[in-house]
């Protein structure tokens, strides 16, 4: 999934209009929602490009014209730009899924067809798991943040909606969370060591036996693959 994979967090509309906005710094450094978007996009770039551990504050600032001292007025430390980026991930494959699903692609396919651009981009790909493996750690900064969508996606995925005719004590929806999981990141690692070889068609196959086809579909609606 960029997080096998999480869910949709909606806020109400009118939550904002009735809390007063916080009073922040005015003029060229005042801390507009487009400017710290522009930021994070900067910040996925680099962790892209670089892993976490090589980007740097300097570098993420000079993609976002911005210089090292002005980042910090937006954003604090790169722990913080790490997270940021991370939801701003998690939130681009979901929008990248729901545009998918309208496309009446079939429902197995949603999470390969998602998956489709990070295996086009193993650089990229490899950083990014380098992240996942390193966030392992409960000391890593992002760790929480993994352990959460997780849980989001497996709540998702065990309400019910992974039941099937096969469904038994032996195998639990529970049970078919954690292997779809396991799957989707074993699957990153195995394209990775042969990137000649077709590894997606394996999820979609995945995906047919053990779901129908309305399981995947409301699935799917509430959940992205990026993990």
């Amino acid at each position: 999934m960029h997080g096998t994979n999480p869910s949709v967090i909606a806020v109400a509309p009118d939550a904002a209009a009735r809390t007063p906005a916080p009073r922040g710094p005015r003029g060229p450094y005042a801390s507009t929602p487009a400017r710290r978007a522009e930021i994070v996009r900067a910040a996925l770039a680099s962790f892209a490009e670089h892993g976490y551990e090589r980007a740097s504050l300097r570098d993420i600032a000079a993609r976002a014209n911005l210089t090292h001292a002005a980042l910090l007025r937006h954003f604090a430390s790169k722990d913080d730009l790490l997270l940021a980026a991370l939801a701003q991930r998690d939130d681009d494959d979901e929008e990248m899924a729901r545009r998918i699903m309208q496309s009446k692609v079939s429902a197995e396919r949603v999470l390969s067809s998602v998956l489709a651009d990070e295996f086009s981009h193993p650089d990229h790909q490899r950083n990014w798991l380098a992240i996942t493996v390193a966030a392992t750690n409960p000391e890593h900064p992002a760790h929480d943040f993994f352990i959460a969508r997780r849980e989001r996606m497996r709540v998702h995925f065990s309400s019910g909606q992974l039941t099937t005719a096969h469904d038994s004590e032996e195998l639990t929806a529970d049970d078919k969370v954690t292997m779809l999981m396991a799957m989707m990141d074993g699957l990153r690692i195995q394209a990775l060591f042969d990137p000649s070889r077709e590894t997606l068609p394996l999820l979609e196959t995945f995906m047919r036996l053990i779901t129908t086809d309305d399981d995947r579909r409301g699935t799917l609606d509430a959940s992205s693959p990026s993990d």
